[in-house]
């Protein structure tokens, strides 16, 4: 049979757009329907416009910390709609790009939602489309608790878009989405509470990172509050949020941001017309390959449930399209030694087992650890230290995890991330030159184990 398509992409996201321009590289004939932003959640509401409101946050400690190099400012002013209509500025000129890699790779683009009618068929604004493969990238959603109130609160969806920056805000979440936005309100100026319902914020993060990260955000004035959550919200007369807790408490806020979880995005998508399943957390199952239990439909990215980051979106992708239409360079999608950052203030930046995952996975390990205050605040009042933490197996010497919290953090694990993909060892860190004075010397001058 003839199909109109050979890969029918839904979803113009990280995973779906990188699918999509390699198949048509490949000679495929592709089309991408998307019914919301090109470049799906991370360019549009996540890692992207995140990043730059992080890096404006910076800048009230970068004012006050120039004070110990000499410099004497004014009174500095923060105007939250310049930075939101820069930062809005900024992504419509990436959707264009987005449009442009499509357009120019020979796809398709179709704009609307789309809903598969049958396994080789979509449709899309009054049109039916027929294709041999169906890719499902669609992507996740914030979602909020059904509780009393739950409409006055919002989520990282609309948090990018708010008309003005609130005075008090209650950030509701202990993962890493809960842990950014509490430091990017709190850095630019607004009262800010971050309550987790768990003992301690970042569960599945080293133990030592997470700790650390607590006792910083602590110096930096944040109300951390653990072991709590919320009842209800109720507004008042003047327009301020009463937020009772479980426990009776009583707090006020003038915004309550949650980010206490996603779900795949699989509105009306049609699914109940395929022979697709579900698991038990509600994401499409797919196997090693991204087959779904329909042989003509494939699914990838934060949708499947696996590792919901925006370059693991983007890996997936080129393995769908090179198993599809170019197989003799099909490799499959490595997910050990995953390098992640969380754009906390101090930053986060890992890779590979923590200390507890190893010790669980039964190695007998050594562990590398420094603390210390980074020389630029050396001339500043300003306590904040960062920690460097290696987990190293005792018996083979391979550094089995490597953690960092502390300025730039994500980028110096970067590198450390291909030296851990490489297999290397304890005495391949020690043997290694530092770059002096750099705090990303601390690595490889680590020589004492400071925990067995």
């Amino acid at each position: 049979m003839a199909y109109d398509f050979d890969l029918y992409v839904i979803g113009a996201g990280s995973g779906g757009v990188r699918a999509a321009r390699f198949a048509a590289g490949y000679g495929a004939k592709v089309a991408v329907a998307e019914s919301r932003y090109l470049g799906g959640t991370c360019v549009n509401v996540g890692c992207v416009p995140k990043k730059l409101l992080v890096y404006g946050a910076h800048f009230a400690e970068e004012f006050e910390q120039s004070e110990g190099f000499g410099w004497t400012l004014g009174k500095a002013n923060f105007d939250w709609p310049t930075l939101i209509a820069n930062k809005d500025r900024e992504i419509n000129r990436l959707n264009g790009i987005y449009r442009n890699l499509l357009v120019n790779s020979g796809v398709t683009l179709h704009e609307g939602h789309a809903k598969i009618v049958d396994p080789h068929t979509v449709e899309i604004n009054g049109e039916r489309h027929s294709a041999e493969n169906i890719l499902i990238a669609t992507g996740g959603w914030p979602q909020i608790p059904e509780i009393p109130g739950r409409e006055h609160a919002i989520s990282s969806n609309e948090a990018f878009f708010l008309k003005e920056l609130p005075k008090r805000v209650l950030v509701v979440g202990g993962g890493y989405i809960a842990v950014e936005f509490a430091g990017i309100f709190h850095g630019l100026g607004a009262e800010t509470t971050l309550l987790y319902r768990g003992d301690l914020f970042l569960r599945g993060f080293d133990g030592s990172v997470r700790k650390h990260l607590e006792e910083e955000l602590t110096k930096r004035g944040m109300n951390l509050q653990f072991n709590a959550d919320i009842e209800r919200i109720d507004k008042q007369a003047d327009g301020s949020l009463q937020v009772t807790l479980k426990d009776g408490r009583v707090l006020v806020a003038d915004c309550v941001f949650y980010a206490t979880g996603r779900r795949p995005m699989l509105d009306n998508l049609g699914l109940e017309n395929t022979g697709v399943t579900l698991d038990s957390k509600g994401y499409v199952e797919v196997d090693e390959q991204y087959q779904t239990r329909e042989p003509s439909i494939l699914a990838l990215g934060d949708v499947i449930g696996r590792v919901q980051l925006t370059p693991v979106a983007l890996a997936e992708g080129m393995a769908v399209a090179r198993r599809l239409f170019k197989p003799e360079e099909y490799r499959p999608v490595d997910y050990k030694m995953i390098p992640t950052a969380v754009f906390s203030m101090p930053n986060i930046g890992t890779v590979g087992m923590t200390e507890e995952e190893a010790r669980a996975a039964g190695h007998d390990v050594q562990i590398f650890e420094s603390r210390f205050r980074p020389l630029k605040l050396t001339l500043t009042e300003c306590q904040e230290r960062t920690l460097m933490k290696l987990v190293v197996d005792l018996k083979t010497d391979k550094v089995l995890g490597c953690h960092m919290v502390g300025p730039d953090a994500g980028d110096i694990v970067q590198g450390l991330a291909i030296a851990l993909k490489a297999g290397a060892t304890k005495r391949h860190f020690d043997e290694t030159i530092g770059v002096h004075p750099t705090s990303a010397e601390e690595f490889v001058t680590m020589r004492t184990p400071v925990a067995r």
